[in-house]
């Protein structure tokens, strides 16, 4: 029986899960260092994750995908991202990308563009700009209209997939005098007049993805919208609820991988005539690394299931990429503590995970971002439990 907690899988959803586990296996870790040291983007990989199906797994069956759960996809994302974490972040870019068009787009829309997707198209997701990140109601890129159709300008940073995608979800202002009540999205094609990208990004970790910037001023016809006009912002949020849940499969993917090469290193590495694992030192804080993860995959299933029943899993999803990706830090870090000196230079595994486990604290929304959101769930209900609790004595503050 494994230390750790495991999830109890649907059939289904263990056969993507143990298909992805080797496919992860057999291909994709081989890869993971060569890919870091390059920051070559794995197209050979993104063949695998299609003709495997992994790549349409969460979008419709009449689109040529698998229609699977977001518990499964949570599965094979966590499965793949124990073995290289740019190979499962190029998986959860895919899943970006598809979801403002499954939750808002038309018939047509789907048909053609997630069609697309599900044979290695991707479609990729751009909403964030050089000075609008968190604050995505304060984003500058407008769109006007031209004739039967928009001329959107602007500028798009930080573009997961960017580069390797063929289209784009863009959010510009249809309204700028509204904020984040007058946001749209479009479809663009990088390929036609007006769309250029740029400053492919050198990153820190998960260097075998692409991260780039969009720059446009492209007439797009009426029929590129996604979704209704000015109302974009909430298919944006909608779209980063399920975002955070997948980067919280990265992060536990990744908290595994570390668990893993400090474990087997504490039981490897002797000292003072014994493995160091048996110091308290470094045993206990296995122990805790061990304990955490249990708990931080137990929330990232629970927030899957929840959004599978068709429940509001905003708050246990922004829970769940908070602490997931906080235990993902840890745990990469005591792998290199573990490591010592190894676990400073390349080519060591730990230190390639606690580059690339930066990332997951930062996009789709900031560690900060979810405090944020969570305190005004919590204020919100200590408002209810205020206005239908009974009055308090005179002179007492408390609620009773």
């Amino acid at each position: 029986m494994a230390v750790i907690w495991e999830p109890r899988l649907d059939a289904d959803s263990r056969r993507w899960r143990d298909s992805a586990a080797a496919l992860a296996e057999t291909h994709f870790r081989p890869l993971a260092a060569e890919l870091d040291a390059q920051q070559r983007y794995p197209w050979e990989s993104v063949e695998r994750l299609v003709e495997s199906g992994l790549a349409g797994l969460f979008l419709p069956r009449e689109q040529g995908g698998q229609g699977a759960s977001l518990t499964t996809a949570v599965a094979v994302t966590e499965a793949i991202g124990r073995a290289c974490a740019s190979t499962a972040a190029i998986l959860c870019a895919y899943q970006l990308g598809a979801f403002p068009i499954l939750l808002a787009g038309r018939p047509d829309q789907k048909q053609r563009y997630l069609t697309a997707m599900a044979k290695g198209e991707a479609t990729s997701f751009a909403l964030s700009e050089r000075t609008t990140g968190s604050d995505a109601a304060a984003i500058t890129a407008t769109a006007v209209r031209e004739g039967d159709g928009w001329r959107i300008r602007g500028e798009k940073y930080w573009i997961g997939n960017g580069g390797a995608a063929r289209y784009y979800i863009v959010f510009a202002k249809t309204d700028p005098a509204a904020g984040g009540r007058g946001i749209s999205a479009f479809v663009v094609d990088k390929e036609d007049e007006g769309a250029e990208v740029t400053e492919l990004n050198d990153k820190m970790g998960i260097r075998g993805t692409m991260t780039s910037n969009l720059v446009l001023d492209i007439r797009v016809p009426a029929e590129a919208m996604v979704g209704e006009e000015n109302r974009a912002l909430r298919l944006a949020l909608k779209t980063l609820n399920v975002g955070r849940i997948m980067v919280s499969a990265q992060s536990t993917g990744l908290a595994l991988a570390a668990y893993r090469e400090a474990a087997s290193r504490a039981v490897a590495r002797e000292t003072f005539g014994r493995s160091i694992i048996d110091n308290q030192g470094i045993g206990f804080r296995l122990a805790d690394m061990a304990t955490e993860i249990s708990a931080a995959r137990m929330m990232l299933y629970e927030a899957a299931a929840a959004y599978d029943r068709g429940e509001d899993a905003a708050d246990l999803g922004a829970m769940a990429k908070l602490f997931t990706s906080e235990v993902a830090h840890r745990a990469a870090d005591a792998a290199v503590q573990v490591w010592g000196g190894f676990g400073y230079v390349k080519p060591c595994t730990a230190e390639r995970l606690y580059r690339d486990q930066r990332i997951l604290e930062i996009y789709e929304g900031t560690s900060e971002i979810q405090r944020l959101v969570l305190a005004r769930a919590v204020k919100k209900e200590a408002e209810g439990w205020l206005e239908t609790a009974a009055p308090a004595p005179e002179g007492l503050a408390g609620t009773g």
